[in-house]
């Protein structure tokens, strides 16, 4: 099978503003055949504008988005090639699993003569074939989640976009959305989904894309992007019991570390060996900072987002 000559998707230059609010500020982005695609970023970082621009339903102040070269805004064809699975599970509860995908599968297009067959292999796909006639209601929320996937599915889409796909659900319902996710992706599908899951994005994504503000500040396979803000250091987090003075300050800012916004920890690199911790400790405390803790871990995509936004990532 030859290589398609366009991305599934491109991203050029998206800006989108709601009155003095800059909701994306010259996105580029663009996600291949069989790529799992992550993006995170904290609320009103702009996940949803993009997600949203992406499928169509709000336009661009400037920029485009295509999926394999066919113009989202106009170029009606493009949105038979989009797949779009809501965090809120958009499903008729009332209604078994197999009647579900009945209606959504015509809705989304399939051919009539086709439903049959479509939502048999989907059922199947998604290991749902021996609750096909168990109303959607008593499924569980992972077994939901899966029907949900499916739904949006059925029409064969070239690009899928997810948002936050397994919010809600236990261990188990997680991993057995992650294997569907990586069988879909076998078959050639390319997946965008939006995750505050940092664990998911590490362990699930081909490559990640940290957004804030409107801005992609980073994208690239989650190990380049800890080792470009690493390197070979650990990721060093100091807790403070009140406000640093501007003494305090001084000495936070000549160690490299950073405030996260919205609490009294500071983080960096720890470019030393464990030792390096307990002279830091003291070197705060004669610098008049009150230690609360001082951790040191393994640096990961947390790591990352801390350095490049100030900000932990909401739960």
């Amino acid at each position: 099978m030859s290589e398609p000559e366009h991305p599934v998707l491109r991203v050029s230059g998206a800006t989108r503003r709601f009155g003095s609010n800059v909701a994306l500020a010259g996105v580029d982005l663009t996600i291949e055949p069989g790529e799992i695609f992550a993006l995170i970023g904290h609320n009103g970082a702009g996940k949803t504008t993009l997600v949203r621009s992406i499928a169509g339903r709000i336009g661009l102040d400037s920029g485009s988005i295509s999926i394999l070269g066919r113009d989202v805004q106009g170029d009606t064809s493009a949105k038979r090639l989009l797949g779009l699975v809501p965090q809120s599970i958009a499903l008729y509860h009332h209604l078994t699993a197999r009647e579900n995908l009945e209606i959504l599968g015509r809705l989304s297009g399939v051919p009539a003569r086709e439903i049959p067959v479509v939502v048999d292999r989907a059922l199947t796909v998604m290991g749902l074939t021996d609750r096909a006639a168990d109303k959607t209601a008593t499924l569980s929320g992972g077994m939901q989640r899966r029907l949900n996937i499916a739904a949006g599915t059925l029409h064969h889409p070239r690009l899928l976009l997810l948002d936050e796909p397994t919010v809600g659900v236990d261990v188990m319902a997680r991993e057995g959305i992650h294997d569907l996710l990586r069988e879909l992706r076998r078959d050639g599908l390319a997946i965008l989904l939006t995750t505050h899951d940092l664990d998911q994005a590490e362990d699930l994504a081909d490559r990640v894309g940290i957004i804030s503000s409107g801005r992609i500040l980073a994208e690239g396979k989650a190990a380049s992007l800890v080792r470009d803000v690493f390197g070979e250091a650990k990721e060093l987090i100091m807790t403070f019991a009140r406000e640093p003075d501007t003494r305090g300050l001084q000495f936070l800012t000549e160690q490299g570390l950073q405030k996260v916004e919205g609490g009294t920890a500071w983080t960096g690199r720890l470019s030393g060996g464990f030792h390096e911790v307990s002279r830091l400790g003291s070197s705060a405390a004669e610098a008049g900072l009150a230690v609360d803790e001082v951790r040191v871990r393994e640096p990961g995509l947390r790591g990352v987002f801390f350095h490049l936004t100030g900000r932990d990532l909401e739960p």
